[in-house]
């Protein structure tokens, strides 16, 4: 893929979903951090139903320690890994107050020096919660940057570096959600729909299957 068909493969992502965002429920910077942090390794339906029962008790630094852990456990223990995800948050709400006021940081060093929380969850919450153009790689981006030939790479900094580099900027800001949703839902994992993808012509995937199967 060149500079121009990457032009084109963003503009009709953009054109197909103009205001994209996560699909994990939020309303604050911490309630985001929060979400994100309990995903890894889990749905964003299945963390969702877990914050819709935990965010009107607790969303909050104060009120998550408050819960202590067999009570966080209790909301989130539907999630996979939760013991230690509780940990993790606790021991971040702690963090946060000790350290930054009970606000989440913007800035990358800060974020990933809480417990819990690695490159890819501070790029979401950089870019989602406070509007910085970072692009985390997850699983379906890093399918998508490689199997289109977006930006190919062994590992996921190196697609990371490759998207920063070649996305334009005036689709940097939104490129991590028009990836991963396209990943989730069009260009998936063990067969991805290439009949219904608005941007089949310009993606250098080879074996493509342009007419839908039969019932679709």
């Amino acid at each position: 893929m060149n500079k121009e068909t990457r032009r084109i493969f963003y503009q009709r992502l953009a054109d197909l979903d103009p205001n994209p965002t996560t699909e994990l429920n939020y309303s604050t910077p911490f309630e985001l951090l929060t979400a994100v942090l309990l995903s890894a390794q889990a749905t964003d339906v299945g963390v969702n139903k877990a914050t819709k029962r935990l965010f009107p008790v607790a969303n909050t630094p104060e009120s998550i320690l408050a819960l202590g852990l067999e009570g966080l456990e209790s909301y989130i223990a539907t999630i996979g890994l939760y013991h230690s995800k509780a940990k993790h948050l606790l021991q971040t709400c702690q963090m946060l107050i000790d350290l930054h006021g009970s606000k989440v940081p913007q800035d990358r060093a800060s974020l990933e020096a809480l417990p819990g929380v690695g490159r890819k969850t501070a790029n979401v919450v950089m870019n989602t919660a406070f509007g910085i153009p970072t692009i985390a790689v997850d699983t379906h981006i890093f399918r998508v940057s490689n199997r289109t030939g977006l930006a190919p790479g062994k590992d996921v900094k190196v697609v990371e570096e490759k998207l920063l580099k070649v996305t334009p900027s005036e689709f940097k800001l939104n490129a991590h959600h028009w990836l991963i949703l396209h990943g989730r839902y069009v260009c998936k994992a063990r067969k991805p729909e290439c009949w219904s993808c608005v941007v089949n012509d310009v993606c250098d995937y080879k074996p493509k299957q342009i007419t839908p199967p039969p019932g679709r």
